[in-house]
């Protein structure tokens, strides 16, 4: 297993070597002059070509993409055109709130998504049956950013009981340990930061829960019916074992894999794929970073964005793996 972690890690290289490579190219034909963005449309040619100097941005586009290469290396992923700050410092200071919306809507996800499939498949064709796999098609149907303006129309426009936007009330004062709200909160036993905390949370990760719930549902009642199908599980019922036994021990075990395959992918979604969900909410995560540094054509900022995006995935998915030889026997 160590073997197959240390191989995995090493291919990880090339991969985010790639998508560097492809955001570079990717990010220059953003229309739009970053030194004329910084400057203003009332700049002197002079003070745009001074600007265009520093940035580097008058380098062949060659040597451009060696020195960014050059300083990932090093572990530097360069500073941003907009405020000067290390882009590492822009990213690190937002990745525990995407981090946190992102688990939040997973957790979601799976609490309502694998009952609600399990249920479906342990009652085929019922009434649970065809409401669950319709509410799976609307989930998977319905657009993020329509979902999101219901809610915000809802619970916080008419019935007033949850927060419209952000992470916190602006009335509250929660120094940082580790970034994410909900940990700070809790060790220093603000339960009234953490209140604010999980009350603006919900909206966001509801709906940004919403396709992978919808999803994970689908699977699991896939999963479910290849496997109460099988012999041992015939061979179960007839030893007398009670049907939820059956399901839920036997049954639930055996179709993991399917399970977490999806689970895994979503994480990876959710963690790379925020961006909506954080625009509307104005949730200060890296999503909205990203969307930022597009209208500022912050080039550095965009690229460490993308690439943070990419390395989740692939850490999700090596987790997963990894998580397979756990689950399956066979597998070790």
């Amino acid at each position: 297993m160590m073997a197959m972690l240390l191989r995995r890690l090493l291919l990880l290289l090339p991969v985010l070597l790639g998508v560097t490579v492809i955001v570079f190219g990717a990010v220059r034909l953003v229309p739009g002059d970053p030194a004329q963005v910084m400057l203003g449309e009332r700049a002197s040619p002079e003070a745009i070509a001074r600007v265009r100097h520093d940035l580097g941005l008058d380098q062949p586009v060659p040597v451009q993409l060696a020195l960014t290469l050059g300083r990932m290396a090093r572990g530097d992923l360069g500073r941003s055109i907009a405020s000067g700050a290390p882009v590492t410092d822009e990213i690190g200071r937002r990745f525990p709130a995407t981090a946190e919306l992102g688990v939040a809507a997973l957790a979601i996800a799976l609490a309502i998504g694998i009952p609600l499939g399990i249920l479906a498949a342990a009652r085929k064709n019922s009434w649970i049956d065809l409401l669950s796999t319709s509410l799976a098609l609307v989930g998977v149907s319905m657009p993020i950013f329509w979902l999101g303006l219901v809610l915000m129309l809802l619970f916080s426009a008419q019935l007033r009981i949850l927060p419209l936007s952000g992470r916190l009330d602006i009335t509250l004062d929660l120094a940082p340990l580790t970034g994410f709200y909900l940990v700070d909160s809790l060790l220093r036993a603000d339960l009234v930061a953490f209140r604010s905390a999980v009350t603006h949370l919900i909206l966001p990760a509801l709906t940004l829960a919403t396709v992978p719930m919808a999803i994970i549902a689908r699977m699991t009642r896939a999963a479910m019916l290849d496997v109460l199908g099988a012999d041992y599980v015939r061979t179960a019922r007839a030893k007398g074992l009670g049907e939820r036994v059956v399901v839920w021990r036997h049954a639930l075990q055996n179709a993991a894999i399917p399970i977490v395959t999806v689970a895994g992918l979503q994480l990876g979604y959710l963690l790379s794929g925020a961006v909506i969900t954080e625009t509307l909410f104005a949730w200060p995560g890296i999503g909205s970073l990203a969307v930022q540094s597009v209208f500022s054509r912050d080039f550095p900022v965009l690229q460490g964005c993308v690439l943070v995006f990419a390395t989740c995935f692939v850490l999700v998915n090596l987790a997963t793996d990894m998580l397979y030889t756990r689950l399956d026997p066979r597998l070790r």
